[in-house]
Parts: structure tokens; sequence; C-alpha cells
């Protein structure tokens, strides 16, 4: 294996906004503070708060197409990263930036799977059946070309790392590849308890298989019970008709880090409930602040909230959300703060960087 006088560099998809993978693709960075970071691009305008490495190499530029930027990527990492070529080692992670990896001539090659590519595998069927039936013909040969190119680039990786179980599970079933799990760092010094407002958190992004119209729907139901919903996403109008404008739901828009971790701190408690989510970083930032999440009973938020303990895991069913809710009140959640606080500490960065650095050097 590479030491750490040898040339490194780190590719991750692109910085649109501040999620859980992005912040993990940075984290790498730091754990290799000699490395240089490459991306397709960067939305400056969601990254106005936080300092980014001084020299990035950005291949392109951002679209306001979403499925534009998917496709620029595909073809800017194959034919925009020549200079792999002279790298020891390179840790590819994302969905795209893999594919680099035919540029890279020699050194150690190294994949963070954050996940496969969803809508090529485990969310084909879900991707299908919500598309207009005239895309679908479109929509399959995508998934083709993604998958021929996807799987030959996995196979040239000489190590495989996933970010949780659920995931490494989820290679095995597609892929029939053996990974080996390091979970993603949470900077949970970040985080803190700032007290008990009435307000319950949303904290996923808005789109569709994170299941937000459930929650929304939930506190249609429950109109004294308060609801704030921070992200953004393609779902947002949405999600802002189906509340109908009820005074007890509100919508903040992306958020600066500093008004997230306020929002997190004074919330009585998060709700999380993505379909089969990868790993989850919000309920453990949620937990590093003392507050429980109410959770969905699958994929990796299983592997970070303790039911009962530093949260609820409920069938993601808006009858369920309500018994949860009023379950969870405040003298309950306030009741799971030590506990959370205590599980947040097992996915700390200086964990998540000695780990990274013990197999790859």
């Amino acid at each position: 294996m590479p030491d750490s006088n040898k040339k490194i560099c780190i590719l991750y998809d692109f910085l649109y906004c501040m999620g859980g993978a992005e912040k993990t693709s940075l984290n790498l960075h730091e754990a290799f503070p000699e490395s240089e970071l490459c991306v397709d691009f960067i939305n400056r305008e969601n990254f106005t708060d936080i300092s980014l490495p001084s020299s990035i190499i950005e291949l392109g530029k951002p679209s306001t197409c979403q499925p534009f930027n998917a496709i620029k990527g595909f073809y800017n990492f194959k034919s925009k990263t020549k200079f792999l070529k002279n790298y020891d080692m390179v840790i590819y992670s994302g969905s795209y930036a893999l594919l680099a990896v035919h540029n890279q001539k020699k050194g150690y090659r190294i994949l963070y799977c954050h996940t496969l590519p969803r809508f090529a595998y485990d969310l084909y069927e879900y991707y299908l059946e919500n598309l207009n039936v005239a895309f679908r013909p479109a929509f399959k040969a995508l998934v083709y070309h993604t998958r021929k190119n996807y799987e030959a680039a996995f196979k040239k990786m000489d190590l495989i790392i996933a970010n949780s179980q659920n995931v490494r599970n989820r290679i095995q079933r597609y892929l029939g590849v053996n990974a080996l799990v390091i979970h993603p760092p949470v900077d949970v010094k970040k985080f803190k308890w700032l007290g008990q407002e009435d307000y319950y958190l949303s904290t996923a992004r808005l789109e569709k298989y994170k299941r937000v119209d459930l929650i929304i729907d939930a506190f249609k139901k429950m109109p004294s019970k308060k609801l704030v919903v921070t992200s953004g996403g393609s779902e947002l109008e949405n999600l802002k008709t189906l509340s109908n404008n009820a005074p007890n739901i509100n919508f903040t828009g992306w958020t600066n880090e500093d008004k997230l971790k306020d929002l997190i701190g004074k919330a009585i408690a998060t709700i999380y409930l993505p379909k089969d989510e990868d790993f989850g970083i919000s309920p453990v930032e949620s937990m590093a602040a003392g507050k429980p999440t109410i959770g969905a009973q699958e994929g990796g938020i299983l592997e970070t909230i303790l039911d009962k303990k530093t949260g609820l895991l409920i069938k993601p069913k808006s009858v369920e959300i309500i018994n949860a809710v009023i379950s969870l009140d405040s003298s309950k959640a306030l009741s799971m703060k030590r506990d959370c606080e205590k599980r947040a500490q097992k996915f700390k960065t200086d964990d998540f960087v000695s780990k990274i650095r013990k197999v790859c050097i």
C-alpha cells in the first residue's frame, strides 16, 4: 500500500449542497491533508458559509437541470481526468467519480461507496413506476448505460469501503462483491442541546423517496403539534401544496449550517423516514444535540438509532408518525438526552479518520 508521502487525489461527484456524502468527501480530504480534491463542479451559492479546500479541481460548471448534471458528470469524469495517471493513490467517492478509474494507470484504487446508483439498482422499479410512460424507454437506456459503466469501474477497485452494513448488503446483492464497512463521520462537537421549543423537525432533503409527504400528512391531522421542514429539493413546491398552508407547518428551505444547528438544538425531536436509507447522518447529528429521532424501521437507520433509547423506530405510515409524536413528547424526549449524546460519539470524525488512514496507508 502507498505511504503518506505519495501523491493522493480524492474524487467526488459534485458539491451541490452540504449533504452527508459531501461532508464525508470533505472529511476524506481532511484525512489526507496532502491530497488534492477533484469534483465535477461546486454550487458556490450553497457553500458561502463553509470553508472549502483552497485548491479544488473542477471539471465543469453546474447546471440548473439535475439530469443534465448527471450526464455531464459521467462524461467529465471519463474524459477529463487523464491527470490521474500521475497519482499513487486515488479515493473515489460518489456515483459518477469512479468512472475516472480507467484513467488511473498505477497505484492504489479505493472506492468509498455511499450507495450504488439507486435509480439503476434497488430503486429502479420505484423510479420507473413514477415516470411518464413516454420517458421510460430513455430511462431504461440510461440505466443500462449506468450499470455497464459503473460495474466496469467497480471491478478495477483494489479496496471497496461501504458506508454502512446496509450498503454493504446492497453491494453484495447486486454486484456479488464483499466490502469493508466504515461508517461516515459526524462532527458531533458542532451540535449542542439548546433547550426545547415547541416543534418537531424534519431534516431530510425534499425528494419523493425521503417520504416527507407522510410527515406533513400526519401533522395536518395534529393541528396542536408544530412541524418545521428544514431543507430543499425538487419536491418543495409539491409539499407546500400538500400542507395547504396549515398554520402548524413551516418550511425554511435550504438553511446555512448555523441555522440548522440552532433548529436541531432547540427541537423536541427530529423525524427522518427515507426509503431504505443508505446510512443517514441526520439522526446522528440529532443525537449529538441530545435530540431523539423518530425514524423509519429500515435501512441504515437501524445502525444508528437505538429503539426506545435514542429514538423511536416506526413503519413509515401517517398513523405511526402520529402515535410516535404523541408518545415522544418533550418530557420523554428529554429523558433520552444523555443516551443520545453517548450514542453519537460512536460516529465522531476522529474515529473515521483513524479507520480510513489505517486501511489506506
